[in-house]
């Protein structure tokens, strides 16, 4: 049975938050994570970026790293990494297997995510990893990843708007969830968040007696040089926001030594500069055209993306598309400008927003842009777009990352396809 076969039997439960089963589920497996250090990353944007910062210093470090993130783009073994590099397809379809042989069908069945999170701790006990980063999947109080009592650390990186369908309908309500992570006395690191939530944040830490501290930015020294404290290191990762979610991981690294982790500075700069991250402000070719990619998916991260765009000093042709559930207005208030073009796709095998709905509100939105038209792909969007653009002219595809992983996915099978040299 095949990875994704398996896992989509598993889709019918949905979106069910809850800690039950889960943990019934890990302790059917011996308790894969019961023995294994851990970071927890959460927040609305940025917890991949730091993730992968984390995962390539401690790498870089000669440690043996497990990292568990999602959403995947193009397959399922992104999600499970160790030291960078995917599961093997046949061990997790091996994995996945002996998870499903251990469930009590008479009791309630676990979620496609509690499936896959607890594929990833299976394996992190099999290799034997050092240490484990895992990414936070939706809130984080009763996410199938907060099931460890003693983190070595918990970050949160950023808190905007998001899920509130699961989550409750304010930033407030959004942020009580994301502190659900905090465990007594476990370090916090904490990014930049509003004046309205950071009481929130500040009560769970005081509550529970937790070593804490409030990361400012690291700083540009040049374009991609970048400072933090007294370390001065180079950016592989593209856009602002990367000062926040680097001078993250500084910081929760330098509490790893603070516990004797074998760390040093020459392992930090190492690893930020080596760490890769796809499909967030990454350029990319079609058909010999440079093309920007970004899954900005919510207002934040539109609002990051039209930053990084408006310093190219260029007028965009958009390419968008966006799942049902997500704030379309906002997300075009933050990323439309006038004499901008726009291509409105949908998102294959997903809840797609209706393009004929967003070429709608756009222009209500925006009614300066120059042209506004709708394709029924993101290839012939691309196509179009290549053929019509100017010198003056960027390319950008955003708005979902499943939109991103699909384009992605298609551009591997397509190299894949094409003979070498």
């Amino acid at each position: 049975m095949s990875i994704d076969s398996t896992l989509q039997s598993f889709k019918r439960f949905g979106v069910h938050l809850g800690l039950d089963r889960i943990k019934a589920l890990l302790h059917s497996l011996d308790n894969p994570h019961q023995n294994i250090p851990m970071i927890h990353v959460g927040g609305t944007n940025g917890k991949g970026s730091v993730c992968a910062y984390l995962s390539s210093i401690l790498v870089e470090a000669g440690y043996r790293v497990g990292r568990y993130t999602s959403p995947h783009l193009i397959h399922w073994t992104e999600r499970i990494c160790i030291n960078n590099q995917p599961i093997a397809e046949t061990e997790l379809e091996t994995i996945l297997i002996k998870i499903k042989n251990s469930i009590n069908t008479t009791e309630d069945i676990p979620t496609q995510f509690e499936i896959i999170t607890a594929a990833a701790w299976v394996y992190f006990a099999q290799q034997k990893v050092d240490i484990a980063v895992i990414e936070v999947g939706l809130g984080g109080r009763l996410d199938a990843t907060n099931v460890c009592d003693r983190p070595l650390a918990t970050v949160i990186t950023s808190i905007s708007r998001e899920h509130w369908q699961q989550l409750g309908p304010t930033v407030k309500d959004i942020a009580k969830e994301k502190a659900g992570i905090f465990k007594p006395q476990c370090p916090v690191i904490m990014g930049q968040v509003s004046d309205e939530v950071k009481p929130i944040f500040q009560s769970r830490i005081e509550a529970l007696n937790c070593p804490y501290t409030w990361v400012k930015p690291s700083s540009y020294l040049s374009e991609n040089l970048a400072k933090y404290k007294n370390i001065t290191y180079r950016l592989s990762l593209l856009g602002e926001m990367q000062l926040n979610n680097s001078a993250l991981a500084i910081k929760t690294v330098k509490i790893l030594q603070d516990k004797g982790w074998k760390i040093t500075e020459n392992h930090i700069k190492q690893g930020i500069k080596n760490t890769y991250w796809s499909g967030r402000i990454q350029w990319i070719e079609w058909k010999n055209n440079p093309i920007l990619i970004d899954g900005a998916h919510n207002p934040a991260a539109a609002k990051m993306l039209r930053g990084y765009v408006d310093s190219l000093d260029k007028s965009v042709i958009w390419i968008i598309g966006m799942l049902s559930t997500k704030e379309h207005d906002k997300v075009f208030q933050e990323l439309l400008k006038a004499n901008d073009n726009l291509y409105l796709v949908p998102v294959p095998d997903h809840s797609t927003a209706n393009t004929r709905d967003l070429a709608q509100l756009a222009k209500k939105i925006c009614p300066q842009l120059t042209q506004i038209e709708t394709r029924e792909t993101v290839f012939s969007a691309l196509d179009k777009a290549v053929n019509t653009q100017n010198s003056q002219q960027i390319i950008v595809v955003a708005g979902s990352l499943y939109l991103i992983g699909h384009l992605l996915g298609h551009l591997q099978w397509d190299n894949s396809k094409s003979p070498k040299a």
